[in-house]
C-alpha cells in the first residue's frame, strides 16, 4: 500500500497536464500511486493520461465515460486510491521538488494526524511567485498535533483541497466527499478541519497554484450562484453535529467575505444577474446569522451592504471609493512633485556655497548600506585622514547595517543633496544620483565592485539581453564625473579603460573591500562562523551565484538540499543570492542550509566559510585572496556567454575544480577533489594572475593618494609569496571529512541520478 494516492483531475488542461504529472513523478519520494482522472476531457488529457500510466506503473488511469465536473471527478479518483493519505492536485498546477518527501517527514514527526496543511505560491504567467500572505498561520512551533480550537487561524488559509493530505481511513470514516458545481471545496475542507481529531502544519511551499488565464473562477458565468448551496451543506454539516455549533460565527462570517468578493470580481457575474446575486447573499445572510459572529471593522461595510441588499448602493460606494483612490493618487503625484521641485531648489542653493574640504560622503550599491569598497575606504577615511567627516547614504531599511562614526544620510532628502552639493569628496561603487552637478574641486572616487568576467559598459552594446535599456551616452556622461577609479589587477585596468572611457586616473591599488581577508585572525573567523549559526567543526560551503540576463526569473542552479542529502551531516551551505535576485535559494525551513542572502557584509561570508561555490560571479576573484578552494559550476555556460558576453573562458582558466553538472559537483565534495592538489595549482594560477595588489593596505593606499596627496604607493605592495591570509575553520582537517559519509549501498553512485 502506498504512503500517498496523488489524485489529478484533468479537464481541457492539454498544455499544462504533463508538468503536473512530471512533478508528481520525479519527486524524490517515490511511495506514491498517482490516480489521473480523465473527467470526459474533449481534448488530448485522456491520451496524455495513457501514455504516462504506459510508462510507469504508478500511473492509474481513470476514464469517466461523461463530464462529471471537478469534484465528482475527485470522488472517482479517491474510490481507487489505496494510499495512507489522499493529496487532491489540480492539473495545472504542480508539486515543488521534495514536497513528498517534506510532507513524509512532517506526518511521521507529528504521530499520523487526520491532516496535514501545508503551504503554496501562487505562480504567474511572467514568472513571477507570491507565496501566501497567511502563510504564518502555518508555523510549526508550538505543539503537534493539535485540533481546530487549538489553532483557529488556520481558517484564513485558503479553503481549498489541494494545500493538505488527509488521512485515507479518516475521510472513509467520515464519508467525505465533494459535491458537484462550482466551489466544491468549500463544503470539503471546513467539515475536513472542524471533524479531524488531530491536525498538523507543514511551513513550506509544497504546491506552485498557477494563475491561468482563462481558469474557470475567472470566467463569466451563473455557476458562481453555486455557492449558495455550498455553504447551505456547510451549515448543514455543522446542524448535524451540536459539537461543531462553536464554529458558526465564523463559517457565517467567511461566508459573507465570499460573497462579497465574488460580487466584486469583474467578469465573474453576468451583467443581469448581480442585484439577483446580492438579494440570494442577503437571504443566507439572514438564515445564517449568528449572534456574537464579531466582524472586523475594515469588512463592516461590505457586511452592511450584504445585510440590506444594496445593489445599486453598492454600485455607488464602489464608484465613489474608485474616485476617491484616483483623487488621492493624484494628490500624492502633485505632492511628490511639489517636494522634487522644493529638493531642487534647495540642490542649486547649496551649490552656489562654498565646498567643504573636510566632508566626504558614501554609498554603494544604489544605497543598499555600509559595504563593498566604499565601506572599507569609509573607515580607512576616520583611520588614515580623520580631519575628513564622512557620511554615509543608505535607505531606510539599510540604515541598520551602518557602523558609528559616519553621518547617516537618506537619499532624496535635503541633507542628501546638501551633502552631494558641498562635500569635496564622493565615493561610490555605481553612480550616484544622475542629477549630481560636478563642482570644480570635488573629487569623485569610483570604486567598482569586482574584477570583470561578464561584459559590462560599453560592451554591452552587444548584447541586448544584458543591457536592457540602458541609455549608453547617460552611462559615458557618468563616467565624466570620475576622477579615480579603483582596480585589483591589470585585467581590470585595461577593461574599465576601454568600456568606460574618460580622462580618469586609474589607481590599481587592490580592492579596499578584500583587505580583511589578510587582517582578519582566527578569532574573527570562530567568532563569525558562531553568529552566522554554523555548527562547530563543520564544513560551511558558500554558494554565491551569479544574476542572469538571459533569464526572466532567477531559479537556483543547484539542488541544495538533495546536494547537503549526498555528502552528510558535516556539511552546510551558506546561502546567498544576488542582490537583483531577492532570494531565498532554499525554503526556510531547509536542515543545514542558511540564508545569508540578507547579510550586509559578503567578506564575512568569505571568512566564516571553508570553500566557495559560484558559476560566473566576480566573487571568485575576491574569494581567491583568502586562498581557500573554490568550485566552480558552469552548466550553463554556453547561454550566459551568449547572452551576457565573458572576458575569458573561465572553464579554460578556472579558480579551482569544475563542475559542469549538479551531479559533478557533489561528486567533486566527495571525492576530495574540492581541496586536493590539482585545486591548488589552479587557484594559485589564478591568484597570481589576478591578486597581485590585494595586500591588506589598498584603502590606506587609496587614502593616502587621494587624501593627503602621497601619490607613490605607499605601504609598498607585499608578494602574494609572503602573505599569510587568516585560514580556514576546516583548514585543519587532516582528510576530507567526506571520508566519514556512508556511501550509498547497491549500485547507486554517490552522483544520483535525479
Amino acid at each position: 500500500m502506498p504512503r500517498f494516492s496523488v489524485i489529478v483531475p484533468a479537464y481541457m488542461v492539454q498544455a499544462y497536464l504533463s508538468e503536473c504529472l512530471d512533478s508528481v513523478l520525479s519527486q524524490s519520494y517515490p511511495d506514491l500511486e498517482l490516480i489521473a482522472v480523465d473527467d470526459c476531457s474533449p481534448d488530448a488529457c485522456g491520451a496524455i493520461i495513457d501514455e504516462y500510466a504506459a510508462r510507469d506503473a504508478r500511473v492509474k488511469a481513470v476514464h469517466l465515460p461523461e463530464n462529471r465536473g471537478l469534484g465528482r471527478a475527485r470522488n472517482a479518483g479517491t474510490a481507487e486510491a489505496t494510499g495512507d493519505y489522499l493529496l487532491f492536485l489540480d492539473s495545472d498546477d504542480t508539486l515543488t521538488p521534495d514536497a513528498l518527501r517534506a510532507i513524509a517527514d512532517r506526518i511521521k514527526e507529528t504521530g499520523e494526524p487526520d491532516v496535514l496543511v501545508f503551504d503554496y505560491a501562487r505562480t504567474y504567467w511572467n514568472g513571477e511567485t507570491a507565496r501566501n500572505q497567511f502563510a504564518a498561520q502555518l508555523s510549526q512551533q508550538g505543539p503537534a498535533p493539535f485540533r481546530l480550537e487549538d489553532r483557529p487561524g488556520l481558517l484564513r488559509v485558503l479553503m481549498v483541497a489541494w494545500n493538505k493530505v488527509c488521512r485515507r481511513e479518516f475521510v472513509e470514516q467520515q464519508g467525505f466527499e465533494f459535491p458537484a458545481g462550482y466551489y466544491e471545496d468549500t463544503p470539503w475542507t471546513y467539515p475536513v478541519l472542524m471533524a479531524a481529531e488531530s491536525i498538523a502544519t507543514l511551513d513550506r511551499v509544497c504546491v506552485h497554484y498557477r494563475q491561468r488565464r482563462g481558469s474557470i473562477l475567472s470566467t463569466t458565468s451563473r455557476k458562481h450562484f453555486d455557492v449558495f448551496e455550498q455553504y447551505d451543506r456547510v451549515f448543514a454539516f455543522v446542524d448535524r453535529r451540536p459539537e461543531l455549533a462553536r464554529w458558526r460565527p465564523v463559517l457565517f462570517r467567511r461566508m459573507v467575505d465570499h460573497f462579497t468578493t465574488i460580487f466584486t470580481r469583474k467578469n465573474r457575474l453576468p451583467r443581469g444577474a448581480r442585484a439577483e446575486f446580492l438579494r440570494m447573499a442577503r437571504s443566507h445572510y439572514r438564515r445564517y446569522r449568528t449572534e456574537g459572529a464579531a466582524v472586523p471593522l475594515r469588512t463592516r461595510l461590505r457586511h452592511t451592504l450584504v445585510r440590506l441588499g444594496l445593489h445599486r448602493s453598492y454600485r455607488a460606494l464602489q464608484l465613489a471609493m474608485a474616485l476617491r483612490r484616483r483623487t488621492l493618487k493624484l494628490a500624492v503625484k502633485l505632492a511628490r512633485a511639489l517636494k522634487a521641485a522644493a529638493l531642487q531648489l534647495h540642490y542649486r542653493i547649496q551649490l552656489r556655497l562654498p565646498l567643504r574640504a573636510d566632508r566626504a560622503v558614501f554609498g554603494a550599491y544604489w544605497g543598499r548600506g555600509h559595504s563593498c569598497n566604499p565601506g572599507a575606504l569609509e573607515a580607512a577615511f576616520r583611520q588614515f585622514a580623520p580631519q575628513v567627516r564622512t557620511a554615509w547614504i543608505a535607505r531606510p531599511e539599510h540604515q541598520q547595517t551602518l557602523p558609528p562614526g559616519p553621518r547617516r544620510l537618506r537619499p532624496g532628502t535635503a541633507a542628501y543633496w546638501t551633502a552631494l552639493a558641498r562635500s569635496k569628496y564622493l565615493v561610490n561603487n555605481v553612480n550616484f544620483d544622475r542629477r549630481l552637478k560636478k563642482r570644480p574641486g570635488q573629487v569623485f572616487v569610483q570604486t567598482q565592485h569586482g574584477t570583470p568576467l561578464k561584459h559590462m559598459g560599453l560592451d554591452l552594446q552587444e548584447h541586448p539581453a544584458a543591457a536592457a535599456d540602458m541609455d549608453f551616452e547617460e552611462l559615458l556622461k557618468g563616467v565624466d564625473k570620475w576622477d579615480y577609479v579603483l582596480s585589483a589587477n591589470r585585467h581590470t585596468t585595461l577593461t574599465w579603460e576601454r568600456v568606460y572611457p574618460g580622462g580618469y586616473t586609474t589607481l590599481e591599488y587592490g580592492y579596499p573591500r578584500n583587505d580583511v581577508f589578510q587582517t582578519a585572525t582566527s578569532d574573527d573567523v570562530a567568532r563569525m562562523r558562531s553568529l552566522l549559526g554554523i555548527p562547530e567543526g563543520a564544513v560551511a560551503i558558500l554558494y554565491a551565484p551569479t544574476h542572469r540576463d538571459y533569464r526572466r526569473t532567477q531559479q537556483p542552479a543547484l539542488d541544495l538540499e538533495r546536494m547537503l542529502r549526498r555528502l552528510g551531516p558535516r556539511f552546510v551551505v551558506l546561502a546567498r543570492a544576488h542582490y537583483w535576485h531577492g532570494g531565498p535559494l532554499a525554503r526556510s525551513s531547509a536542515e543545514r542550509i542558511i540564508d545569508v542572502s540578507g547579510h550586509p557584509s559578503v567578506e564575512t561570508l568569505c571568512l566564516a566559510s571553508d570553500a566557495l561555490v559560484t558559476d560566473y560571479s566576480s566573487l571568485m576573484f575576491d574569494y581567491a585572496n583568502l586562498d581557500r578552494p573554490i568550485v566552480v559550476h558552469t552548466a550553463d555556460w554556453d547561454a550566459y556567454e551568449a547572452a551576457r558576453g565573458t572576458y575569458f573562458d573561465v572553464r579554460a582558466f578556472p579558480p579551482g575544480a569544475l563542475a559542469r553538472s549538479e551531479d559533478e559537483l557533489i561528486d567533486i565534495f566527495a571525492t576530495g577533489h574540492w581541496r586536493g592538489s590539482r585545486s591548488a595549482q589552479l587557484r594559485a594560477a589564478f591568484r597570481e594572475r589576478f591578486c597581485p595588489y590585494d595586500d591588506g593596505h589598498a584603502a590606506e593606499r587609496v587614502v593616502r593618494h587621494v587624501v593627503l596627496g602621497e601619490t607613490q604607493a605607499r605601504p609598498g605592495f607585499v608578494p602574494l609569496a609572503e602573505r599569510r591570509p587568516v585560514p580556514s575553520a576546516a583548514s585543519g582537517l587532516a582528510r576530507s571529512p567526506l571520508a566519514t559519509v556512508p556511501q550509498p549501498s547497491g549500485s547507486l553512485p554517490v552522483t544520483e541520478s535525479r
